[in-house]
């Protein structure tokens, strides 16, 4: 049986590829613990200083499998949120290193919420997201309620949750709920580009600057100033700051190392 997840590195580039096309990528018990699996080794491996993630087919990633979610069998719901996705969600924004979601087709359900959880949601202009939860009764997960408010504001997010109503990827865009809607003939092109320019820019920089944003939602104005001058303070010590500045003042290109 061919594996969930496809995972490839290019150089300093990692490819995390959902791999169930024949049903639109959706997730079932061995492709989400898969995907945590890769994310950890990512983290971990310093060779890597950018993530993409990725659907193959004709979708992103459709949300649950259904077929598993209503098996008497199954894992059943409170373990598919407790520990598939909620999971993911976490190593996402704890990976010490930029992510990319490549969405280059539908984006429903987890699968949408997924995607908006990464660092940077690029997507073909032809695809849509979908929050679907509300069709079968349900609650929206994998951060959805957390992170629509907050980006596009509680009406919008609300119509959208509730109503369930596709949200093409210009309007998306637009509304700040994604930092990109790519042309289909100039996708691929386009996230190669920005994961290839991430992967030669300051990774624990980066990271650091993940790591206040992460703590912003929750600080107070006193706190998130003190965490700044804590997390400055770290970037100080790292060789791609004393190789900026040198760079900057020999008005020359920065070989940064990712540390």
């Amino acid at each position: 049986m061919e594996s969930p997840i496809i995972f490839e590195k290019r150089g300093s580039i990692a490819y995390i590829s959902l791999n169930r096309p024949q049903v639109f990528n959706s997730f079932n018990r061995e492709m989400a613990l898969s995907l945590q699996e890769k994310l950890d080794e990512c983290n971990h491996d310093i060779s890597v200083r950018v993530v993409v993630l990725r659907g193959l087919g004709k979708a992103f990633c459709a949300g649950q499998d259904l077929q598993e979610a209503i098996d008497p069998n199954g894992p059943g719901l409170p373990t598919i949120v407790n520990e598939h996705y909620n999971p993911i969600i976490l190593k996402i924004r704890h990976l010490q290193k930029p992510i990319i979601a490549a969405v280059n087709g539908v984006a429903a359900g987890a699968g949408a919420n997924m995607a908006l959880a990464c660092d940077f949601c690029i997507a073909k202009s032809s695809t849509s997201f979908i929050q679907a939860f509300s069709k079968i009764g349900l609650v929206p997960d994998s951060g959805g309620t957390f992170y629509l408010p907050r980006l596009i504001g509680m009406a919008r997010a609300t119509a959208l949750t509730m109503l369930g109503d596709k949200l093409n990827a210009d309007e998306a865009e637009r509304i700040g709920m994604i930092f990109k809607s790519v042309p289909d003939e100039e996708f691929e092109t386009f996230v190669e580009t920005l994961a290839s320019r991430l992967s030669e820019m300051p990774t624990r920089g980066l990271w650091l600057t993940k790591k206040a944003l992460n703590a912003s939602f929750d600080n107070s104005l006193e706190e998130q100033l003190r965490l700044e001058g804590v997390l400055q303070t770290e970037a100080g010590l790292t060789y791609d700051y004393k190789e900026g500045v040198n760079a900057f003042l020999e008005k020359r290109k920065a070989e940064f190392k990712g540390d």
